[in-house]
């Protein structure tokens, strides 16, 4: 706010105000605009025009820089409070702007502001639009119509940039942001209309290389990203803004559909843009069920094998099936000593402990301890029968009729949501259309009426806009899902081919992904069920 000391003309007694105090009034709804002098405009303009009527006497002035008159509601603009309590104190007669959208393009609101200006002795102008007046049921109805106009001019603004941001991801064009690690930005050799040349991403190799690292070792190695931003800070790389990774920053690189080739702005996705994929779908899809399982609970984190240094395969998945703890691997050296006094231990051994009976924390009749190797055994064996079956089990062709089916019918209920929102939205516009009729009384239907009818159209199309996102969603699931039944049957046959020669690591993580959970009870007898994912294909 700007207070101008100009000298306020004096008023005899008895003579009646020969001067309007005269507040103005400048706002902008983009950094961009303060930057391209659209204040000191609107400043010039009104300066001028209260110069050239008699007796105004410019007092105050208002700013707002990067306020959206559509988003913002005037409760909470802080300009247009310090307006309405200086209107209270009578200090001002005269708000004056540039037009009349700066102060606020809201068709729900504006118009009463200015109205409850008007009913405190404030008159409210506008260089380009004049004095707004509330003298005839006409004022009344272009005050209305004026921000009805503005407000819909705010909404096809938008409407047009998104649309074209909308366009350029869909073709594939960086609209900008913060550069992925994992690339850099060339010039494209193409133009804006403001002359500023435009830039493009482009594959970075060398960073290349350690986003292929940080996907394959969270994948193959069941590392965590407070353990891989352990390892390239090791190697001195740095992010773009000079900063050392974080365990979110891993999270954010493994969550970033760029690496597969697909920019991504809101809801729009890019085509595939082969020139910029980094990291093969399958290792991206199974990156993103290991961070949603990370994600759950604790009781429910510990269904990604996260011990990773233990020398017995079933750490962290193996439960007691008596009563239902998880079992601990754990490991022991015993010792001994020999007739010739000299002290002895064995190699270290390895063993499950059920902390329910070892620990007695409840009343658990099963084992307290079972050898590793021993349980191992057991699991490995069933697994490679498993990986014997899979080389003979062809595609369940089923399975992808049934997902066909249940595509099919989410595609006909959002084309009947689609046809129905489109004819609310006609309505709509014929009951906003009549409004004006019914301000004037030229409408059998009152304001009150027609009011209520808009607020019913207006929710009953938002209904279907919901509705239509919901279906949408699970039309996206069933099509990953369905998309994915080719990356669960090539990724079990992969498994086949490469367990027995895999390292234990490899092995625990195999065993994780294929098995839901091995339980164990007294005598070693186990327990094992499947990931349905992958018994789909084993099933008979």
């Amino acid at each position: 706010m700007i207070q101008l000391n100009r000298r306020t003309p004096e008023k005899k007694v008895g003579e009646e105000k020969a001067f309007k105090t005269v507040y103005c009034l400048y706002r902008v709804s983009t950094k961009g605009q303060v930057d391209k002098d659209d204040i000191p405009m609107q400043k010039q303009e009104c300066r001028e025009f209260a110069e050239r009527q008699n007796g105004w006497v410019l007092k105050k002035e208002f700013m707002e820089k990067g306020v959206s008159g559509f988003k913002v509601s005037a409760e909470n603009r802080d300009a247009i409070q310090e307006l309405k309590a200086a209107a209270e104190r009578h200090e001002f007669d005269v708000l004056l702007v540039f037009m009349f959208d700066r102060l606020g393009r809201k068709q729900d609101e504006t118009p009463f502001i200015v109205e409850w200006f008007n009913s405190m002795g404030v008159e409210v102008w506008s260089t380009k639009e004049g004095q707004q007046r509330f003298e005839s049921e006409a004022d009344y109805l272009i005050n209305y119509m004026r921000y009805w106009q503005a407000g819909g001019e705010s909404r096809k603004t938008s409407t047009r940039v998104k649309t074209r941001l909308r366009q350029l991801t869909e073709q594939g064009i960086y609209t900008g942001g913060t550069t992925p690690f994992g690339y850099k930005l060339v010039k494209s050799g193409q133009v804006n209309k403001r002359g500023k040349e435009l830039m493009t991403l482009e594959v970075e190799p060398r960073e290349a290389t350690i986003v292929k690292t940080i996907f394959d070792k969270t994948v193959a190695e069941g590392a965590g990203t407070f353990v891989m931003a352990q390892y390239v800070n090791s190697r001195k790389i740095k992010t773009h803004k000079g900063s050392e990774f974080q365990a979110i920053t891993i999270k954010r690189i493994l969550q970033n559909p760029l690496y597969c080739g697909f920019i991504v702005k809101g809801e729009t996705i890019s085509p595939r843009l082969e020139h910029l994929q980094i990291v093969e779908d399958e290792t991206y899809n199974r990156a993103q069920e290991i961070l949603q399982a990370r994600s759950y609970k604790a009781e429910e984190k510990e269904d990604i094998a996260r011990y990773t240094k233990a020398s017995s395969m079933l750490s962290g998945t193996l439960y007691c099936a008596h009563c239902g703890k998880k079992l601990n691997a754990t490991s022991y050296v015993d010792h001994y000593t020999t007739k010739d006094g000299v002290r002895h231990e064995t190699p270290r051994r390895f063993r499950y402990i059920c902390s329910g009976k070892a620990m007695k924390r409840n009343d658990c009749d099963g084992q307290s301890a079972y050898v590793a190797s021993r349980v191992d055994s057991q699991v490995i064996d069933f697994m490679r029968e498993c990986f014997k079956r899979i080389k003979l089990t062809p595609r369940d062709v089923a399975l992808e009729s049934k997902f066909k089916a249940q595509m099919t019918d989410i595609k006909k209920q959002i084309k009947t949501l689609e046809k129905e929102t489109e004819s609310q939205k006609m309505k709509l516009g014929e009951l906003t259309e009549e409004i004006a009729n019914a301000l004037i009384g030229d409408s059998k239907f009152t304001p009150d009426v027609l009011a209520v009818a808009i607020e019913r159209s207006k929710k009953k199309i938002a209904d279907n806009k919901a509705e239509i996102k919901e279906l949408e969603i699970r039309l996206a699931n069933e099509e990953s899902e369905m998309g994915r039944i080719d990356y669960y049957y090539n990724q079990f046959v992969s498994w086949a081919d490469e367990f027995d020669k895999a390292s234990l690591e490899r092995k625990r993580m195999i065993a994780d992904e294929l098995l839901s959970q091995v339980s164990i009870s007294r005598g070693y007898e186990i327990q094992i069920l499947m990931n349905a994912s992958y018994q789909q294909f084993l099933a008979s």
